[in-house]
């Protein structure tokens, strides 16, 4: 005899279903804010004008010096995100649902791991893609203009080595703003269609239940990260950490920028360890031993 599907059948199968998505949850965690500021949005896209601007402290004399929002029109843009799994009703009626119990809890390790997903891939992605100041996130010539405010002729400034080998990063995320954003519109939320009515359950005796979210992600300030392509060992690292170390802000003044993550892909994991682990060549102090900690995200 078939199962009678009944309203509080329904919603019992809709907290067993949520449960499962927790669950897939709380099996992962997330990495993203190891290297991103997490920024609400309240709206189709957001501009962030403040970009090129890094606040500090001056001998005040005469007015304040105001430090307003530049005019760079870096704007990060929400897109839509979803994911859905359709139950069938015969599987209701014939006590089938524990099949769909995996699924469910893929679906919330999915969505715990999806910021991961839209974050790391942009460090790659800064080879190419512009930041605020109209050049590439990871480039060998961003200007810096000798003057504070922005004028004068640029110096370029580099934040990226090339050479033969994959890509690795040295990032500082000890700052208030990281260097990447992950920028969230609307965060995820697991909802159900499954009244008698929804067309999908009269037509196709489907009940659906889904996640979605709307959200994006993309650069800060370029001066908080640095991308290698030389070879992975501590002469190549100490030359990344010695070049952020002297980046300016507009009129010389420093920046503070100090390292303290290195990122690397899976392929050069042990070979990252080599490099930081405390006593190298036999036994001489590795100066690199506790000045950064090792990121090996999944998503570059």
């Amino acid at each position: 005899m078939p199962t009678i599907i009944t309203p509080t059948l329904l919603k019992n199968l809709m907290v067993g279903f949520s449960k499962k998505f927790q669950d897939g949850q709380s099996m992962v965690s997330s990495q993203y804010l190891k290297v991103a500021t997490k920024v609400p949005s309240s709206g189709k896209s957001t501009t962030y004008g403040w970009l090129g601007k890094f606040p500090g402290f001056r001998e005040w004399v005469g007015d304040r010096v105001i430090n307003d929002m530049a005019t760079h029109a870096y704007s990060i843009v929400n897109k839509s995100f979803e994911s859905t799994i359709g139950v069938d009703r015969d599987d209701i009626e014939d006590d089938e649902i524990g099949v769909y119990s995996p699924m469910f809890e893929e679906m919330g390790r999915a969505a715990e791991v999806f910021p991961d997903e839209l974050v790391f891939p942009l460090l790659d992605g800064g080879l190419t893609t512009a930041c605020y100041d109209g050049q590439y996130f990871f480039d060998t010539d961003h200007p810096v203009y000798p003057n504070a405010d922005g004028t004068g002729v640029a110096v370029s400034t580099a934040n990226y080595i090339d050479g033969a080998g994959p890509a690795w990063f040295l990032l500082d995320t000890t700052h208030a703003l990281r260097p990447l954003i992950y920028q969230e519109r609307k965060p995820m939320k697991f909802e159900r269609m499954i009244e008698s009515t929804d067309e999908q359950v009269f037509m196709a005796k489907q009940y659906r239940y889904g996640v979605d979210c709307r959200a994006n992600a993309g650069y800060g300030f370029w001066q908080m990260a640095f991308c290698s392509k030389a070879a992975l060992n501590a002469d190549n690292i100490w030359a990344a950490y010695e070049s952020m170390r002297g980046f300016n802000a507009d009129g010389g003044k420093k920046l503070g920028i100090r390292p303290n993550l290195l990122v690397v892909r899976s392929g050069q994991e042990k070979l990252a360890e080599e490099v930081l682990k405390e006593v190298v060549n036999g036994g001489e102090t590795n100066t690199l031993h506790g000045k950064l900690e090792l990121l090996v995200p999944d998503w570059i």
